[in-house]
C-alpha cells in the first residue's frame, strides 16, 4: 500500500498540506468576500459554517483572508459572550456589520461539538452541523442584531480545483507511482517544502495535525484584530 493525502480538511499528519484543501479554502474565501457587501448594506452578522470536523484550518486561512471578524475554530473554544463584546466593539468604531467564521466541529467552552445526529451505518462518529445557526440565534439575542447563517458544505468539497492543488495532485501521484516502481510500499508520500517525501505509514496512521496555537498564522489574526471567542 502506498497514501496519497487527500482530504479538504488538512488534518492528515506527516505532510505540509493535503490536496483539495487550497481549493477549499478558495472557495469559501470567495463566499466570504461576496457576504461582505450583503452584511453591510443591511448592516447584519453573517455567520458562515465552513467544514472542519476536528482541526479549523479551512475556517483560519479563510477567515483571515476574507477579512472576517470573528473565527472560530475546534481548537480553541468560543465564549459567546466575548465573541458579542468583540462585534459591539466594532459597532463603538463605526463598523454596523459583522462576519464570523465558524468550523462545523467549533465548540462553546465547557460545551461539546454540534450534531445533526448519527452517522453512517456502521461509523461511530455523528454528523457535525448547527454552529453557524446556534451562533447566530444567540449573537442576535446578545448584540441586538439581525443575524444570519449560512452553510458552505459541500460546495467546497466539488468544482475547478486551483493551479496549486492540480500540480500538488500530480506531483503526489508521480512520486506514489516512483515508490511503488521502487517497491518501497507502506508508505504515503507527503509535501515536505519544497519537495515530495516519503512516511512511513506507522508514522502518520492514527494521527491527526490540529492547528499549533502558537502558530505565526494564529498569531497573524489576533494582530490584525480577529477575535477567537477566547
Amino acid at each position: 500500500m502506498i497514501g496519497v493525502p487527500k482530504t479538504i480538511d488538512n488534518d492528515l499528519f506527516g505532510t505540509v498540506i493535503t490536496f483539495g484543501f487550497d481549493t477549499a479554502v478558495s472557495i469559501a474565501t470567495e463566499a466570504i468576500d461576496r457576504l461582505h457587501s450583503t452584511a453591510r448594506s443591511h448592516e447584519r452578522v453573517m455567520v458562515v459554517e465552513v467544514m472542519g470536523r476536528h482541526a479549523g484550518w479551512i475556517a483560519l486561512e479563510a477567515g483571515i483572508s476574507g477579512a472576517a471578524d470573528v473565527i472560530l475554530i475546534p481548537e480553541i473554544p468560543f465564549d459567546l459572550d466575548k465573541v458579542s463584546d468583540h462585534i459591539m466593539g466594532g459597532e463603538l468604531r463605526g463598523q454596523r456589520y459583522a462576519i464570523v467564521v465558524a468550523a462545523e466541529g467549533a465548540k462553546p467552552v465547557g460545551g461539546r461539538a454540534i450534531s445533526r445526529g448519527s452517522g453512517e451505518v456502521g461509523r461511530q462518529d455523528v454528523i457535525l452541523g448547527g454552529v453557524a445557526e446556534f451562533v447566530a440565534k444567540e449573537l442576535a439575542k446578545k448584540t441586538g442584531k439581525d443575524a444570519r447563517h449560512l452553510v458552505l458544505g459541500h460546495l467546497q468539497r466539488g468544482g475547478s480545483p486551483t493551479t496549486f492543488d492540480r500540480l500538488l495532485s500530480l506531483r503526489f501521484g508521480a512520486a506514489a507511482v516512483r515508490l511503488a516502481a521502487e517497491g518501497k510500499f507502506g508508505h504515503m508520500v507527503a509535501l515536505a517544502s519544497p519537495e515530495i517525501k516519503a512516511v512511513p505509514l506507522d508514522q502518520v496512521i492514527g494521527k491527526s495535525k490540529n492547528v499549533p496555537l502558537d502558530s505565526d498564522v494564529i498569531q497573524t489574526a489576533r494582530d490584525i484584530g480577529i477575535s477567537f471567542g477566547d
